[in-house]
């Protein structure tokens, strides 16, 4: 079929303004793309990948009521796709970063602090991979809460000007949701429960998702931040608290909802169809 073409008569002025708007944008994206590897992102979603993997075998075990199978690690491994969750992250920040400001951002993160910062925050995420690592860092953090270390209140102060349980516990409940929601498209309740049953469910975890995610929080940022000085960690403090580091964080935890959301979705429509006993 064919679909009528609109021509459009542009004068020199209007001409001269789209390639200025298309300069810019292109502008725009090669910032959001430095700051993407600045951040380290690149390196991360590979651990997010390696999580997600993990992830998949306590589903195997939990919900499945069997041990991973080739299939089922296959699909899994299909659902926490590296390129295709690199793609997403940076086009959903890509957008999330309209209008803030991208170079402030990056003049923090390409600066010797903020690769130290960067390059501290994925080498614990990594490590906490090890679930034994991960017991001892809760524990250490736990430890230094309740001995009042000026060093955990650092930490507590940094954890609240960027949010991080709240938006965390959000995040988490949101792609339970998500998966709750996948294993009802792929017909594992039989019609038995719906939207609202699911969300009282999942709003009725909060409390334990909330205890999970301090104790991870603190873990993870006690053991990350342990080799900067109190100047230092003061320092990205006083970042996080600036305009661009408040834009930031808002674009960072927009950005990655949406990632997981959407991943764990499709875990639970993969989850609900293994069920089954149907290809998936």
């Amino acid at each position: 079929m064919l679909h009528a073409i609109r021509t459009t008569f542009l004068t020199p002025l209007a001409l001269i303004a789209s390639a200025t708007l298309a300069q810019a944008q292109a502008a725009d994206a090669e910032q959001s793309a430095a700051l993407f590897d600045a951040l380290g992102l690149p390196e991360m979603i590979e651990i997010m990948r390696e999580e997600g993997l993990a992830y998949g075998e306590e589903i195997a075990t939990d919900l499945l009521s069997s041990t991973s199978n080739a299939k089922w690690t296959h699909t899994v491994s299909e659902i926490y796709n590296a390129d295709r969750m690199r793609s997403g992250a940076a086009a959903a920040l890509d957008t999330a970063l309209a209008g803030a400001d991208v170079d402030a951002m990056l003049d923090f993160f390409t600066s010797d602090l903020g690769r130290e910062v960067i390059q501290l925050e994925t080498s614990a995420r990594r490590a906490l991979l090890d679930d034994d690592v991960d017991a001892a860092a809760k524990q250490a953090a736990g430890d230094a809460l309740d001995a009042e270390t000026s060093r955990a209140a650092m930490v507590t102060e940094f954890i609240k000007v960027n949010d991080l349980i709240d938006t965390n516990v959000v995040g988490a409940m949101n792609a339970n949701f998500g998966f709750y929601m996948g294993l009802q498209d792929g017909g594992a309740f039989d019609g038995n429960l719906n939207e609202e049953q699911i969300l009282t469910d999942v709003n009725d975890q909060e409390p334990q998702i909330r205890q999970n995610t301090t104790e991870w929080v603190y873990g993870f940022l006690m053991m990350a931040y342990q080799p900067l000085s109190d100047d230092e960690l003061q320092a990205y403090i006083d970042f996080s608290k600036s305009y661009a580091g408040q834009a930031l964080n808002t674009a960072m935890f927009a950005a990655f909802d949406q990632m997981f959301v959407a991943i764990s979705t499709e875990l639970g429509r993969a989850s609900a169809q293994y069920m089954s006993g149907q290809d998936i």
